[in-house]
């Protein structure tokens, strides 16, 4: 039975608050929306709190730094401004009207009106996992297209420019950039005076490329594409009083905010009408860093890594002239791999699948795939790493507890990233180098520095990194059957386990992965964690055919199950505590769901079944809390809980709350992860990785496909078949397994504020391909194809 409460919640759950904004919103307007989001050093969002339309905001960087991106358009002469909030002086042009917006897993696609005439706007940030070096490949998509909205025929130019602050958490740095003349118009913008593997206000200062691109159709003859580099208001209003660029460079380098020097490409569409299709022109937009991370080695050595894809994409040039030349297949793969999540998670329920979507882009965001070099100087692509930063809460690198809320995703979508995660940890740790007993916390404390703690003073988290890193491996063999991690780092794993049982079932006052709450001694849930770390263990031992350690492992994992159900329940036997011996605390005790991840059933069902029933009285309007100390909870732990709870209307009640906070748009910011669960207000975190826990339901629903996954070593725009019909996820393939949709053959927080005088302060089938790059040299670059 259910409290009247807990139905009048669930309820107002189901009922979702959509802002009241004057476009069609689907499936949500979230507080913050993806557009350009890649990599740590690549993302732009439009924060838009409860209703902000494109054009009425700037595109901000992660942190909420604003990075300069304007667009406009001319239809029939008539100036209209369809991206960013530009002001110019003198210069008159109009706003468009949004009509609509819609967000997938990989698209946010405004459909704006401009007078006679409908442009639709496409930012596509591909997630394709089924292909690791296309993965890789720090490039988004941005598409315009216009179509008559009237019956007639209309003249259409489109323009879009980027400026300098893509390049710098320091607008005062100065910064240099070239354009190229050819097949393709390429911007490239970098600093002038790099800094190697350092960041301000989060923003890489080392040897990083910004680029625009577009390709000309009739290269060099092609006069529909121009270009121009130079202040922001000249450039821009070049553009509105003559529909086209002059095709000049500004040779004046000087700093970001110095007359704000902006990087703009034009492309004439010609005659558009309703009767044919649209006409189109195709941006990309790129952040490039080589090298992109150092890396720890064996007796505190140091390696430089690549990104992956430059293994198979050198020169630069020629590179991104493939991936521009890609975008169909690309558009095609990502609407195939969109329709394949949305598919699976709309299993458990439409509010499901809207969470999902949102979630996936920001992941994929905190991450990058490396690769190294042989002595020779040339890339060993059977050396795959993949590095993560910990975004706003501190911005370590591969932290454990970080990867692990987000395993649900890499596992969906393709576990062997997830192993790729893990590498970076585990061969540092093999190394012995790290001195301490249990798993380290991460494997350096500043993005993209992995140089280890050599000397054990990492944020300690014993009991829970520990437990992670042994459920992860198992999780990760189980998924695959690739043994090889077991085999790898057998003794090391064999360590860590050691240290849980002599500290899982009575964890010492220590911290979780809960950090914001503070440490605390004799953790419920923390001991969860602890007990199932033994017993994967034991399956790892298995595995590896050592059965006396496998038959001990279990042994002890199963004692301590019992003795904890015994020192964990409530004295009146109603719920399970926060600590032992507290029978007024209570919290979520989402770490069980790695029994069911796992399947090593370590807990008994009546445990599943109280904790669903005492969640059901727990719930505020935004979701139940963490525990009785706060009224704060976390997205990614109640969708874990979700997956673990034996009745779907408490698994709904949660799934609603969840979105309920994402849809409200009171945190104009990347899906913060803590927030208050009375009223909604999120606290001080944002755009992290650990929304890839939304994934928890998804993964379970495709757990039954077990099969072996192989890194890709394809090239660039390849994915196996350019065949767009959907395949399980993680299936076979060598190009790493397939992706949903797809199909394979054989720190700080950088406030927003308007700056005066600035690049931003407020007041039928044919196809132009447009490309704006970053790179490890500091630099930008925006290319029109």
């Amino acid at each position: 039975m259910f409290s009247l409460a807990f139905l009048v919640f669930l309820f107002t759950c189901f009922t979702v608050v959509l802002s009241a904004t004057s476009w069609t919103a689907n499936p949500f307007n979230p507080a913050s929306i993806p557009l350009a989001v890649r990599s740590p050093y690549f993302s732009a969002w439009l924060n838009q709190g409860e209703g902000t339309a494109l054009n009425a905001a700037w595109p901000t960087f992660w942190t909420g730094g604003i990075v300069g991106w304007a667009g406009f358009a001319k239809v029939d002469g008539v100036a209209y401004n369809w991206l960013g909030d530009p002001g110019i002086p003198g210069v008159n042009f109009t706003k468009t009207t949004q009509k609509s917006f819609e967000f997938t897993s990989t698209q946010s696609i405004f459909v704006m009106t401009a007078g006679p005439v409908d442009l639709t706007i496409t930012f596509l940030s591909p997630v394709e996992p089924s292909n690791l070096v296309n993965q890789s490949f720090p490039f988004s998509y941005l598409s315009v297209s216009a179509a008559s909205n009237d019956g007639n025929d209309h003249s259409v130019q489109v323009y879009a420019d980027i400026s300098a602050e893509w390049v710098s958490g320091d607008d005062s740095l100065q910064v240099q950039w070239t354009t190229s003349t050819g097949a393709t118009i390429a911007h490239q913008v970098q600093l002038s005076i790099q800094e190697p593997f350092t960041e301000i206000n989060d923003r890489a200062q080392c040897k990083c490329s910004l680029m625009l691109i577009l390709e000309r159709s009739s290269a060099p003859q092609d006069d529909s594409v121009t270009f121009q580099t130079g202040q922001d208001i000249v450039v821009r209003a070049q553009f509105i009083n003559h529909g086209a660029l002059p095709n000049a460079q500004d040779s004046n380098f000087r700093g970001v905010s110095a007359n704000w020097p902006v990087f703009a490409l034009a492309r004439d569409l010609g005659k558009v009408n309703s009767a044919s299709t649209s006409a189109t022109a195709v941006f990309a937009v790129g952040h490039v860093r080589d090298p992109a991370v150092q890396y720890i080695t064996a007796s505190n050595g140091v390696q430089q890594r690549s990104s992956l894809f430059m293994a198979q994409a050198s020169p630069i040039y020629s590179a991104i002239t493939t991936f521009l030349s890609d975008y169909d297949n690309a558009l095609a793969r990502a609407r195939a791999f969109d329709a394949q999540v949305n598919q699976d998670a709309a299993k458990v329920s439409t509010d499901y699948a809207a969470v999902v979507a949102l979630s996936i882009r920001q992941v994929f965001g905190a991450i990058e795939l490396t690769v190294s070099k042989t002595s020779s100087g040339d890339f060993n692509t059977s050396d795959i790493m993949v590095f993560m930063k910990e975004l706003s809460t501190g911005g370590a690198v591969n932290t454990a507890d970080v990867i692990f809320p987000a395993w649900p995703l890499f596992l969906y979508i393709n576990p062997a990233i997830g192993k790729q995660l893990l590498q970076p940890l585990l061969a540092y740790q093999a190394t012995g180098q790290y001195p301490n007993p249990w798993a380290a916390h991460d494997v350096g404390h500043s993005y993209p520095n992995a140089t280890g703690h050599n000397d054990g003073k990492d944020l300690a988290l014993p009991v829970e990194e520990t437990g992670n890193m042994l459920i992860m491996t198992l999780s990760y063999t189980q998924r695959t059957n690739d043994t090889s991690l077991v085999t790898a780092y057998y003794d090391l794993l064999d360590r860590w386990a050691q240290y849980l049982v002599q500290n899982s079932l009575n964890p010492p006052n220590q911290l979780s992965t809960d950090v914001f709450a503070g440490s605390l001694a004799n953790q419920t849930n923390l001991a969860i964690k602890g007990i199932i770390g033994i017993k994967a263990m034991s399956e790892i031992a298995a595995i590896a055919g050592d059965s006396a350690k496998s038959a001990s492992y279990s042994a002890t994992a199963s004692k301590y199950a019992q003795e904890w159900e015994q020192l964990a329940m409530s004295t009146d036997g109603t719920h399970l505590t926060l600590s032992y011996g507290n029978s007024s605390s209570w919290g979520l005790k989402y770490n069980l769901y790695a029994d069911k991840l796992l399947g090593t059933n370590i807990f008994s069902q009546s445990i599943f079944d109280l904790e669903t029933k005492w969640y059901s009285t727990r719930a505020n309007t935004y979701g139940v809390p963490l525990d009785t100390r706060n009224t704060y909870s976390k997205p990614d732990w109640q969708m874990w809980t979700a997956a673990l709870v034996s009745d779907n209307t408490v698994r709904d009640t949660l799934i609603t709350s969840v979105l309920k906070y994402a849809s409200d748009g009171l945190n104009a910011r990347p899906l913060p992860d803590l927030y208050d669960t009375v009223n909604g207000t999120a606290l001080s975190t944002q755009a992290r990785p650990v929304v890839g826990g939304h994934l928890a339901l998804a993964h379970q629903l495709t757990l039954q496909s077990k099969t072996a996954i192989a890194p890709s070593n394809s090239s660039i725009g390849s994915s196996g078949s350019s065949s767009t019909t959907p395949t399980s996820p993680g299936s076979g393939g060598t190009s790493g397994g397939s992706s949903p949709g797809t199909t394979t053959s054989t720190n700080s927080t950088e406030p927003t504020q308007n700056k005066p005088n600035s690049a931003h302060a407020s007041s039928s089938g044919r196809r132009d391909r447009l490309v704006v790059l970053f790179g490890a040299v500091s630099m930008a670059a925006f290319v029109i194809a």
